[in-house]
């Protein structure tokens, strides 16, 4: 299936009672329709709670991140977990991503469904029937590349297993994860990774063509110690390829990076020597497309290097005062099912008066918690608000902010919506 083709047809959808947020009053529209329209987010008909994209910081993010990886020398598979959005997989791979890089197999029948010809699958694969279906898909497919990872002798016997038992025909690509102690998956030691590396050699099933890590995983991290775990990475693919393990392979694969570092990754894949095969040096980041008002705006690497540009939030979430119960204290009716809260709580950002539509900051305006569908809002001595203003509301953590939402207003920075950005959780 053409990519662009699966992705456009997701405009035929019907608009109903699935999708939240939306003009009760555009029930039975197509998606395409209602994005036809242009409605204003704040005037058309939307309801309280509705999560909105900004049209014009996705387009800044989408470019900056372009321009970042080329003049680095990276290749980039932005981690697609992020969004599960086809819409936004298509307008990565536009803006030059190499691929799409999934965390499980059903987030790769998800980009496969819409397309996707090479994915890095940042994980070890064990289950047999998903090792069947990948292997199906090589076989009805010579153009789709899948990577993925391979991190213990035990699981090499099972993804041989599950291959030799689908009668795979062509050897799946898998790459060592190296992984620290104390983090999460990977092996731990270079003498691990040869061993591994021998056993992949074994099968005939599987073809080892690289080394990968997550950096972010290393305990306390700070800048030393990331660049000198990346150059672990870096040595044993060096390592790895003087033993010979990489034979016959058209280019080696080394992969890193995710939202906070990628700025050493850059730094430290750019020391890599010549090795037998071109290096893909893979850029893993996802939580750039958004970026956030939280964890990434206070980690991201553009902080340490404002001359190389700088990310925009294109979340905001807009909520509703529904209550003011007693002095002080405000509710909205975004909570827990709406809005990310696993790493900072929502920002008040600004406010639009429920009377005239004008807009003012949020000042004196704090979340200090979140119920399943309620936000308590804290008022300083002062703050303006009154039931029926709606309250625009930064959000932290893309990857726990996407996954509330099923279908997403794209909106011009004057509330226009232009488009419907479908998530597939």
């Amino acid at each position: 299936m053409a990519a662009h083709d699966a992705v456009t047809r997701l405009a035929q959808d019907r608009v109903d009672h699935r999708f939240k947020g939306l003009p009760p009053d555009a029930e039975g529209l197509t998606v395409g329709e209602l994005a036809a329209e242009r409605r204003s987010l704040f005037t058309g008909g939307f309801t309280t709670p509705v999560l909105a994209l900004s049209a014009e910081a996705l387009a800044h993010n989408l470019a900056l991140m372009e321009r970042y990886s080329t003049e680095h020398g990276l290749a980039f598979a932005p981690h697609g977990k992020t969004t599960l959005a086809p819409q936004l997989f298509e307008r990565q791979l536009d803006h030059g991503a190499w691929g799409i890089t999934a965390a499980v197999p059903t987030q790769v029948r998800v980009y496969r469904a819409f397309g996707v010809r090479r994915i890095f699958l940042a994980n070890e694969v064990v289950d047999a029937a998903a090792l069947r279906w990948i292997a199906g898909e090589l076989a009805a497919d010579p153009d789709f590349q899948l990577i993925t990872y391979v991190d213990s002798v035990r699981g090499v016997e099972l993804m041989d297993a599950a291959l030799r038992g689908a009668g795979a025909g062509r050897p799946l690509d898998v790459v060592i994860e190296l992984g620290v102690a104390g983090g999460r998956t990977g092996v731990r030691t270079e003498a691990e990774s040869l061993a591994l590396a021998e056993a992949v050699a074994a099968t005939g099933t599987l073809r080892l063509v690289g080394v990968a890590c997550y950096e972010a995983e290393v305990p306390q991290a700070d800048g030393e110690k990331v660049r000198a775990w990346l150059r672990r990475l870096t040595a044993l693919a060096a390592e790895l390829d003087k033993a010979g393990h990489f034979a016959g392979v058209a280019e080696i694969v080394v992969s890193a990076g995710g939202s906070a570092w990628f700025d050493a990754v850059a730094e430290v894949f750019a020391e890599l020597p010549p090795l037998s095969a071109p290096v893909l040096k893979l850029l893993r980041s996802g939580a750039y497309v958004t970026h956030d008002d939280g964890q990434y705006r206070r980690k991201t690497p553009f902080n340490r290097h404002p001359e190389e540009g700088a990310l925009q939030p294109a979340f905001r979430l807009w909520a509703q005062v529904v209550s003011q119960p007693e002095p002080g204290r405000a509710y909205l009716n975004a909570g827990k099912r709406d809005a990310a809260y696993d790493l900072d709580l929502p920002e008040a950002q600004v406010v639009r008066s429920g009377r005239d539509g004008s807009l003012r900051p949020a000042e004196g305006l704090k979340i200090t918690a979140l119920a399943d569908q309620h936000a308590f809002v804290e008022m300083a001595e002062g703050a303006e608000l009154e039931v029926g203003d709606w309250v625009g509301l930064g959000l932290s953590h893309p990857c726990t902010v996407f996954d509330k939402w099923q279908l997403i207003p794209l909106a011009e920075a004057d509330g226009t919506v232009t488009d419907y950005i479908r998530t597939f959780f």
